[in-house]
């Protein structure tokens, strides 16, 4: 039998035990998430409404979201307003912390060193403060009597769990195991026998909901577990599905989503009623380096966010599966899939901030669900869409692009990169050839250069081998540059003039052009007919009104770049080569030395 103890004892015990002792933070703990992602989206909701939330990491692993920290009695207090109000879940408690580990929110800060409260907002005092009595005392209105808080105490002693739970039939206990793996605490075999991994997931569960973690769990505990799984399921409605043409068993939350269209290798379930929530199955034919490349190719998609200092999300690739979980301030996304026997299953969910918290019950169930079914994978053939049809159904699926891309050229055999300034305004990171970040060592805007440095070393073929002596006027130059930015794969070489060795007014350190560049050129290197690097091409501008013809362009010089450099530290190469290259090494080389810079939101 469930023993309960109510407020006021609890207050009156609290108030005789603390009366002669300093004060020891305690939390109201309100919510508990398996992944550092997830708590951090719901820490931050709840932070929108309240001023006092933290978040720690416990020692089970999970992540808990608590307010605090309060005095005794004014966590008692606090709970049973929010929980009288609704504002929090009915199974928020009182913890005093024993199980914190490291904080991760607010971010950058620890919450347990922050001042001990005793209301919302108010620190608790050093001493009690007593004033003196008015002469005439006023009038005071009782304040209503606050509603119990009932602290539930463990229904039953360990032994008495022992002797429960062996009174359980095998599917009982195979159900429990299942119970466990729904809510994401345990990942070994369904086969009812309660050994050393059983016991340390119901250990798991029992500290992230409350209880003292025994590692047996009492009549009650296993009661609730089993009615928290029921509640979830009809609350998202939770069915079996078995796709025929995918070859995949899994459970979906079909209150949220609902079937729309196959696009192989895609099953893709809409969301329903504007849920926020969206389910893509992955079905196909394919190997290992299929399945690598579609690890690599899913991260390119919008609905699949690059890591972040507030996002930074997880990713994990081995030789027969991947995971991938990554989010952002709009799209947040889970994607898993695995390789056996000449096919490649696996699925994706995809959810808005606001619907984390359904979303996150759907993919504890998704993931223990997940199931490769026969020996088929969707047909190709299965639809056939004309181009219009494609791009529509694809919705939300589209490759996530730049901002802005434009051409650089390696300076040095680390990999440290030359660019135009032009690329690098309002960058939330900059990437070199698609995936390898950078960061900026230094910018010129005067000059219009930069160098960017990746946060990767990297071994590029062909270093640029800068021009000493003095450019021949009216030489054949060509641009090796990404005219189409990050469209193509690969630089184009554009061939034009070398008109004059300083700019329309005299400049020096500039070179104009006869050259049909394009935006994207912007960054790339200026070679002769011997690879010799003369220069960098700078981004067209307009002067005071003035429009250039397109055919002029400009470049920053070698040896303007060359002092530039030398300030922080690179020394640039001299150029040794002597006669003209073949069109097809002269094509190789300029490949090799250019990079293809983007910037990204």
């Amino acid at each position: 039998m469930r023993q309960y103890l109510y407020l006021l004892t609890m207050v009156f015990g609290l108030f005789m035990g603390t009366a002669a002792s300093a004060q020891s933070p305690v939390w109201v703990q309100i919510e508990a998430q398996p992944t550092l992602t997830q708590a951090q989206e719901r820490a931050r909701a709840y932070a929108a409404a309240f001023p006092d939330v933290a978040g720690f990491q416990m020692s089970s692993g999970w992540y808990a979201i608590v307010l605090g920290p309060y005095t005794d009695d004014a966590a008692l207090s606090r709970l049973a307003e929010l929980r009288r109000d609704n504002l929090i879940p009915s199974d928020s408690f009182i913890s005093g912390g024993a199980t914190f580990r490291q904080p991760f929110w607010p971010v950058g800060q620890n919450p347990a060193s922050a001042p001990i409260l005793n209301g919302l907002g108010s620190e608790a005092p050093e001493a009690p403060v007593v004033a003196a009595a008015p002469e005439t005392a006023p009038e005071i209105t009782p304040a209503p009597a606050p509603e119990p808080v009932v602290i539930a105490l463990p229904d039953e002693s360990p032994a008495e769990a022992r002797r429960s739970e062996a009174a359980l039939t095998r599917d009982e206990r195979m159900d429990l195991q299942s119970a466990l793996q729904w809510f994401g605490f345990y990942d070994a075999a369904i086969d009812g026998a309660f050994g050393r991994g059983t016991r340390a997931s119901m250990a798991a569960w029992q500290e992230a909901n409350g209880y003292e973690p025994t590692g047996v769990m009492t009549t009650a505990q296993r009661a609730e577990m089993l009615d928290s799984r029921a509640r979830i399921m009809a609350e998202l409605d939770l069915q079996t599905i078995t796709e025929p043409e995918a070859g995949i068993e899994i459970s979906l939350p079909m209150a949220l989503v609902e079937f729309d269209h196959y696009e192989p290798p895609f099953v893709h379930y809409a969301a329903k009623n504007d849920s926020g929530v969206r389910v893509i199955l992955i079905s196909q034919p394919g190997d290992r380096a299929t399945l690598f490349g579609l690890y690599d190719i899913l991260q390119t998609l919008a609905v699949v966010p690059p890591s972040t200092d507030a996002h930074p999300g997880t990713r994990s690739r081995g030789d027969r599966s991947f995971s991938i979980e990554a989010a952002s301030s709009t799209v947040a996304s889970y994607s898993y899939a695995e390789l056996s026997q000449g096919l490649i299953k696996g699925y994706m969910l995809i959810w808005t901030p606001d619907a984390a918290d359904k979303a996150g019950r759907a993919l504890g169930a998704m993931q223990s669900s997940f199931k490769p079914v026969g020996r088929r994978a969707l047909d190709p053939g299965l639809v056939s869409l004309d181009e219009t049809q494609r791009r529509n159904l694809l919705a939300g699926m589209e490759i996530r692009l730049p901002k802005l891309s434009r051409s650089g050229l390696f300076v040095s055999s680390g990999g440290a990169v030359l660019t135009t300034t032009e690329v690098l305004q309002n960058c939330g990171r900059i990437t070199l050839d698609r995936d390898t970040e950078a960061g900026i060592a230094f910018q010129d805007e005067a000059l219009g250069l930069a160098l960017l440095t990746p946060l990767k070393e990297l071994a590029p073929r062909h270093v640029a081998g800068f021009e000493t002596g003095a450019p021949r006027i009216g030489g054949e130059i060509a641009v090796s540059g990404y005219s189409y930015e990050a469209a193509l794969p690969a630089p184009t070489l554009t061939f034009g003039v070398l008109e004059d060795d300083k700019g329309l007014n005299g400049e020096t350190g500039l070179n104009r052009l006869t050259l049909a560049a394009l935006p994207g050129d912007a960054g790339g290197p200026v070679m002769d007919g011997s690879g010799t690097v003369l220069g960098m091409l700078l981004p067209r501008v307009v002067e005071q009104g003035r429009v250039l013809p397109a055919e002029v362009s400009f470049l920053a010089t070698g040896a303007v770049i060359a002092a530039k450099l030398a300030e922080n530290g690179i020394a640039v190469a001299a150029s040794e080569r002597n006669g003209a290259l073949a069109p097809e090494d002269l094509t190789d080389m300029a490949a090799s030395m250019t990079v293809l810079v983007s910037c990204w939101d």
